[in-house]
């Protein structure tokens, strides 16, 4: 093994095949296949539908990011995956894959979680994470603040949605707005040329006496719904840029305020903020003036390693391969409500035996 581990990521959590090559902490190759369009007509995920595309999916995808890194799969060191949480027949599809080459190969199996995943995809861009490391979370399927001291053994929830996350909230708006799906590309695009302070949107658990770090977005959701829906009820043309940027405008003011106020209290000096809504561009506007305010150090990637895919999932296996965390054994299997305080599942026995049961490489 070189001295810095080369690792293939496998990331099949919702609707996007993603495959991912790196090497310690440099990116080498990022592929992703997207059902996105697939599942637009709906409005919204279907889960059969994102099984067959990832099963469909799987194979060139891999091989496409073998090609990218000029590499071939007898090169690399291990073979990470997503093992939860997320869809379950998406997960299973990308677990079984990861065993299949991981068998083949010879190599270790590392079964990672989707939100480490997340914030480990952040060395890419910006170099190893400090310890700890405070992450907000932001996806159609999570909002969180996250404490990690080791992002390969040692993850804190701080707070998390108590009902709609940030993504979820955003693409019931852009279907009630009839924007389509899904709805946080394109409000981000129509909110800026609308007017932030238009209308006075709540901040939901913002109160004194809420709690600190949760998120609630359902009633922000239902008002913004029932606003337009009261504006067509009374003939009225509703201003849909000024209601996606001051819808825009309730969602990042409540993230950013809370995420800067975990590393106040906790003593952290940076804050690093991923999932897909990441990609906002009001978010990252907004965190970036209030963590200079505060004195704090913003660490955002790139908007393609924000979204779902395979290079944060080969990113983390990379991590764990460099700290010497154990591989995971052949009974990984997938798990929808993996909570975030597992980083990695580990297995339970010596993984010694991958390299004797596939010692002769069954790959070809």
């Amino acid at each position: 093994m070189a001295d810095e581990p080369l690792v293939l990521g496998i990331e099949t959590s919702c609707d996007e095949t993603g495959v991912g090559i790196v090497r310690g902490t440099t990116l080498l190759a990022d592929e992703v296949a997207s059902s996105v369009d697939t599942h637009a007509r709906f409005g919204g995920v279907v889960p059969e539908i994102a099984s067959r595309a990832h099963l469909e999916a799987m194979v060139p995808t891999i091989e496409r990011a073998l090609k990218t890194a000029g590499l071939s799969a007898r090169d690399l060191d291990g073979i990470a995956v997503t093992a939860g949480p997320g869809l379950a027949g998406a997960l299973l599809v990308g677990v079984s894959a990861a065993k299949a080459y991981a068998y083949a190969l010879g190599k270790p199996l590392y079964g990672v979680n989707h939100l480490a995943s997340h914030i480990c995809v952040d060395q890419l861009e910006h170099g190893p994470l400090p310890e700890p490391t405070m992450a907000l979370l932001v996806s159609g399927g999570h909002s969180s603040l996250l404490l990690a001291p080791d992002i390969t053994a040692d993850v804190r929830p701080m707070g998390a949605t108590i009902d709609d996350a940030a993504g979820e909230a955003f693409d019931k708006i852009a279907r009630v707005l009839d924007l389509g799906f899904p709805g946080g590309p394109v409000i981000d695009r129509l909110a800026k040329e609308g007017d932030p302070e238009a209308i006075a949107f709540p901040r939901g658990l913002s109160g004194s006496r809420d709690p600190a770090y949760d998120f609630s977005f359902s009633g922000l959701k239902t008002a913004v719904a029932r606003w337009i829906e009261a504006k067509r009820a009374a003939g009225e043309e509703v201003p849909v840029r000024d209601v996606a940027a001051s819808f825009q405008e309730a969602v990042v003011d409540v993230l950013t305020r809370k995420a800067v106020r975990a590393c106040r209290d906790q003593g952290v000096d940076h804050l690093m903020i991923g999932g897909g809504v990441a990609a906002n561009s009001r978010l990252r506007a907004l965190a970036q003036e209030r963590c200079e305010r505060a004195g704090i150090r913003l660490r955002v990637p790139r908007p393609k390693l924000c979204t779902d895919n395979g290079a944060m999932v080969a990113a983390l296996g990379a991590e764990m391969v460099a700290r010497n965390r154990p591989a995971s054994d052949w009974e990984l299997s997938a798990d929808s409500s993996l909570p975030v305080t597992d980083p990695h599942v580990p297995g339970a026995h010596d993984h010694d035996h991958v390299h004797e049961v596939s010692k002769d490489n069954l790959y070809s």
